[in-house]
């Protein structure tokens, strides 16, 4: 054979082997399915659609992740912030031993949760934050202040009736505020953590802490309801108490019932002769009626009024007795204390104005033997 031929029939030989082995590797390769599809997935058929397709999925997503990522931000700094004010509540450098009077049994609480419920016990929860500030500050104050003074054979530290601080646990307030618990505590353990650690003092050492709900436009001096003259618990003007819910009020009794509380007989008379002295917070220092003389507080409390600010008028055989304001009237008034809150003051602006001369300290600094314990 020629050479050339030889040359052409290797060549016819080669290309039909090769043609053999591309059609059995055809025969025995897989296709490549999309969501199951038995058809083959050729490249240039379906490279372009599944960019596109790509493209359309992505693109939203990039546009809606930064708005989501912002959302779950803020929620997790939300649960951080929950999380912070429990640590805080839990970072109390001593507990409180409170007499339960329902109970009477001792109830031993962390000094910043005591505070909180103290707050939530007396202090409505839709106060201004500041005024719920200023609230924990005078609360811590109190317990601080009782706690270096107390006898070391007293039982308890503090009992929860207004004799001291109202306090109310976890399952008390949970049934008093309802569903609102959650909410209304989360915002006054915030007005808690703000101040923690933090106390009133005068001349270095933790002052009395008094407060009450509402003045009658002023506070009193310490020395016309009880019997010491302290220097920071002087009358000052309130005038944001006059439009609450608690500023006016009205008691009505027969003559016969006056007699019995006070243990007196009073005129027969139409009229009544009374001579009224007034305090320079403007409420009774001193009532004479009939053939005896009261002090306002005697009248107050035998009675049961809400102010020693009274005036009275008799109606046949019966005495109204209308009051302002509602407390003994001595140092903060609570209501008083939102009111400036409302126009803008501060926690620290709001206790200054109510007891005069005093600094801000700390449990640490001032009450080292407390927390050494």
């Amino acid at each position: 054979m020629k050479k050339s031929n030889i040359i052409s029939q290797l060549r016819k030989k080669n290309k039909k082997r090769k043609n053999q082995s591309i059609q059995l590797l055809q025969k025995n390769r897989k296709p490549f399915n999309i969501n199951g599809s038995k058809s083959v997935w050729k490249s240039p058929a379906f490279l372009l659609p599944a960019i596109l397709m790509t493209v359309i999925l992505i693109i939203p997503t990039l546009i809606v992740v930064p708005f989501m990522s912002d959302s779950e931000e803020q929620e997790t700094t939300a649960e951080n912030s929950t999380e912070d004010i429990e640590i805080s509540m839990g970072s109390s450098p001593f507990s409180v031993e409170v007499m339960r009077a329902s109970s009477e049994q001792v109830e031993s609480v962390p000094l910043e949760t005591y505070v909180a419920r103290v707050v939530a016990s007396e202090t409505p929860s839709e106060f201004e934050m500041e005024a719920l500030k200023a609230q924990a500050l005078a609360a811590r104050t109190f317990i601080v202040n009782r706690l270096l003074h107390q006898s070391d054979n007293d039982e308890a530290d503090v009992t929860d009736t207004t004799s001291d601080q109202v306090y109310h646990n976890e399952q008390e307030l949970k049934k008093t505020m309802g569903s609102t618990y959650d909410e209304d505590m989360a915002k006054i353990r915030k007005a808690v953590a703000a101040t923690e650690g933090e106390i009133l003092t005068y001349k270095n050492n933790p002052i009395t802490a008094a407060y009450f709900s509402t003045s009658n436009g002023y506070t009193e001096n310490s020395e016309d309801y009880w019997e010491n003259k302290v220097p920071y618990l002087r009358s000052v003007e309130s005038p944001w108490d006059t439009n609450t819910p608690k500023f006016m009020d009205q008691k009505i009794f027969t003559i016969s019932e006056v007699e019995e509380l006070l243990e007196t007989d009073l005129p027969a008379s139409e009229a009544i002769s009374m001579d009224v002295s007034r305090t320079e917070g403007n409420r009774v220092g001193e009532l004479k009626i009939g053939d005896k003389a009261f002090s306002g507080r005697k009248i107050r409390e035998t009675l049961g009024l809400k102010s020693s600010d009274f005036s009275i008028e008799k109606k046949r055989d019966h005495l109204i007795f209308t009051t302002k304001g509602y407390g003994h009237g001595i140092g903060m008034s609570q209501f008083g204390a939102n009111g400036m809150a409302e126009e803008g003051k501060t926690y620290k602006e709001i206790v200054k104005h109510y007891y005069q001369d005093v600094e801000i300290s700390t449990v640490t600094k001032t009450a080292p033997t407390l927390v050494a314990k």
